[in-house]
């Protein structure tokens, strides 16, 4: 699963991109973290959201312990009452430059990204609600991995063809779910050195 990924255009080229309008307040970092802001097109507008919908969690005890963010949402249970209300209403893309997965020994995992071949940013289907913790939110759609990944990791990221966006966004939840399906486009893959915990912030909100 995607729990790290890259969105190095200005927020003002992403809404140009997109063909959306700019939203305020665009302060997010290019490593997308769960748990921390990023960018998303939803409503006809660029908007900084927390990345994952919060799961509520007890303690032994009963009493109440930080949010998890779920920044991942498969898309087998997109019917269920997690996700149905987000999937059938509020749909979003996510602008993408890369996203990583964790490759290696466990303790010695480095990053590697997978990217659009020839693209400098994408869009990956998204679900967007607002929560009473860290305001809005939103989550991936993830499916099945392409056999350019299949070394790394069996799901990816729903990557939408640009002709798509208005589709998943618009369209009725079949249409949408329809375009739950592994991307089919050459990936562009980059091996790197970086350790897979490197700059990672060490808090997450709430």
């Amino acid at each position: 699963m995607c729990n790290l990924y890259r969105m190095t255009k200005a927020p003002a080229e992403i809404a140009r991109l997109f063909g959306a309008r700019g939203g305020a307040g665009a302060n997010f970092a290019a490593e997308v973290y769960p748990g921390y802001p990023g960018l998303v097109v939803a409503e006809g507008e660029t908007r900084v959201m927390t990345w994952g919908f919060p799961l509520i969690l007890k303690g032994k005890n009963g009493q109440p312990l930080k949010p998890k963010p779920v920044n991942n949402a498969r898309e087998d249970k997109l019917g269920t009452a997690f996700w149905r209300p987000s999937f059938e209403r509020r749909r979003c893309l996510i602008p993408v430059t890369a996203w990583a997965e964790a490759e290696g020994l466990k303790g010695q995992m480095t990053r590697t990204w997978y990217s659009l071949a020839g693209e400098e940013v994408f869009a990956v289907a998204g679900l967007w609600r607002p929560t009473e913790e860290w305001g809005a939110a939103y989550s991936m759609v993830m499916v099945d991995g392409c056999p350019q990944m299949a070394d790394v990791h069996d799901r990816m990221p729903v990557v939408l063809a640009r002709e798509s966006w208005e589709q998943w966004l618009a369209g009725t939840p079949a249409e949408a779910f329809a375009l739950c399906q592994t991307c089919s486009s050459e990936l562009a893959v980059d091996r790197t050195t970086e350790r897979w915990g490197a700059g990672r912030p060490a808090a997450t909100s709430g």
